[in-house]
């Protein structure tokens, strides 16, 4: 017969045993660029549909997230808007340089309101008199601003029209700002103009007119699920996940 102390232990496994099978299964912490909102959160619905584990997602400026990695934020997978904040925290030693890899592109666009919205068919109508606010992601640290002022440069429009920018902390609240009826035009990427039923692409930048766009992705030297962020960056460069991002309208590098 067992003893008092055989049952206490078998007692004791077996809710050590329940307990473990329910234990919560280790998320995934992506700090992600706001361009990329909506693909990446059908991208975790499908990854999790094959077992992957819970994402957790932090969307933001790519600025503001790389800073926030900096200052010790919790992470485990970045993805940035653009090489230069990734090199940054590359400089820092905090990120693992062999996973880094440039996943996506994107083109700009000009976008205004649906519905009498202002009338722009070139670059140069910005400089119409009835074009007094184009909203344009913050010039100075958001990737898309910083892409949004090099074209704006390079067609010799910039020192004409900067008076007018209205700055904002990430493309999609330039976007939003046009849906408002805050700005009359916004220089976005095509993939956000895309996902708003508000605007309107007036104009198209030429993909090879525009900046060089490059969206790249790594796991952080501090990740404390760093098999999991290995392992759903993989499924973000398989068939499955570039499939999602060429429906969402970005464009993958060859």
């Amino acid at each position: 017969m067992p003893t008092v102390r055989s049952t206490i232990l078998a007692g004791a496994c077996l809710g050590l045993g329940l307990f473990a099978s329910r234990a919560p299964t280790a998320e995934i912490r992506v700090s992600a660029a706001a361009s990329l909102t909506d693909a990446l959160q059908e991208a975790s619905a499908a990854w999790r549909a094959r077992g992957g584990e819970p994402i957790a997602f932090n969307f933001g400026a790519s600025s503001l997230l790389a800073r926030q990695i900096e200052e010790g934020g919790p992470a485990d997978l970045f993805f940035s808007a653009d090489e230069a904040k990734m090199d940054g925290l590359a400089a820092k030693g905090a990120i693992d340089r062999n996973t880094r890899k440039s996943l996506l592109s994107n083109s700009l666009v000009f976008v205004v309101a649906k519905e009498r919205g202002s009338s722009v068919v070139a670059p140069e109508d910005l400089l119409k008199p009835g074009i007094r606010a184009i909203a344009l992601a913050e010039t100075r640290s958001v990737p898309a601003g910083i892409y949004a002022r090099e074209y704006l440069t390079r067609k010799g429009l910039w020192d004409r029209v900067s008076g007018r920018v209205v700055p904002t902390e990430n493309i999609r609240a330039a976007l939003a700002a046009v849906e408002a009826g805050n700005a009359d035009v916004a220089v976005v990427y095509r993939t956000d103009a895309l996902i708003s039923k508000k605007v309107a692409i007036a104009w198209e930048v030429p993909v090879p007119d525009g900046p060089k766009i490059s969206y790249p992705a790594a796991v952080l030297t501090t990740a404390k699920n760093a098999a999991g962020a290995r392992g759903f960056l993989a499924f973000l460069q398989s068939p499955a996940g570039t499939a999602i991002f060429r429906r969402h309208g970005f464009l993958i590098p060859k």
